[in-house]
């Protein structure tokens, strides 16, 4: 008698990669973000006032 061959994955097994997935994508993308938050972007130093009102007047 030969034994028939299950192609077909059971569905704890599928729903358990598919957490697993999850979980890991999560993990990455909170990583991520605490790398870039400890990344110092370059920033102007003084604030800029440029008046604008003459050319709102020419308009």
């Amino acid at each position: 008698m030969q034994l028939k061959y299950n192609r077909q994955p059971k569905i704890g097994n599928t729903i358990f990669k598919l957490l697993i997935k999850v979980i890991f994508t999560i993990v990455l993308i909170i990583i991520a973000i605490f790398l870039i938050e400890k990344i110092k972007f370059p920033s102007p130093e003084k604030k800029f006032k440029i008046d604008v009102t003459n050319e709102i007047k020419k308009l």
